[in-house]
């Protein structure tokens, strides 16, 4: 069986980001094709960027980065679940691909950006990374609008209006797995 990461792309406090990994995980674990993971930056505790030698080279000094490498090898396909930050992404996320490089590519992968506007502009922004690191990025990225402000009722029902988007998002994993 296929797997992918979902990977959770925000380490605040009181983050939204876990609730949306979750509500995704379960509306695609209804594959039978492909398992998703949830994986959770905060759990995998990078520091910022420490390793001397350039990640194309593959050549790691810390445990953690190798450890890194491997769990983001052993996925065949990825999902950035993170919010919009000040019109971009979480550094957390992008210091987490940052250490590597030769593990992300040709793998597809899904942006499944949010916050007050979908977070469109942290999707254009991170398009231009995974363009970068030559990674195949699906045609199902959602964009949710959810606010700070929001309760955990209505998040999960503004996330619920994006059933069928996720639905295609599975069958388009599916697809490119095979």
């Amino acid at each position: 069986m296929k797997k992918v990461a979902i990977i959770v792309g925000s380490v605040r406090p009181n983050r939204r980001s876990i609730q949306v990994a979750e509500w995704l995980r379960k509306q695609l674990v209804k594959s039978n094709r492909v398992q998703f993971d949830i994986v959770d930056l905060q759990r995998v505790n990078l520091p910022m960027m420490d390793e001397p030698h350039l990640p194309f080279t593959g050549l790691y000094t810390h445990a953690k980065t190798r450890q890194w490498s491997r769990l983001v090898q052993s996925y065949d396909g990825f999902i950035f679940v993170f919010p919009q930050y000040n019109w971009g992404y979480p550094a957390v996320l992008k210091n987490a691909i940052d250490y590597l490089a030769k593990e992300w590519q040709g793998k597809p992968v899904s942006l499944v950006t949010f916050g007050g506007h979908g977070g469109s502009q942290a999707q254009i922004a991170m398009r231009l990374v995974i363009t970068g690191l030559k990674m195949k990025l699906l045609v199902v990225n959602p964009q949710i609008d959810l606010m700070p402000t929001d309760s955990l009722a209505r998040a999960d029902y503004r996330l619920h209006t994006h059933d069928d988007e996720v639905a295609l998002l599975r069958t388009e994993f599916e697809n490119v797995l095979k």
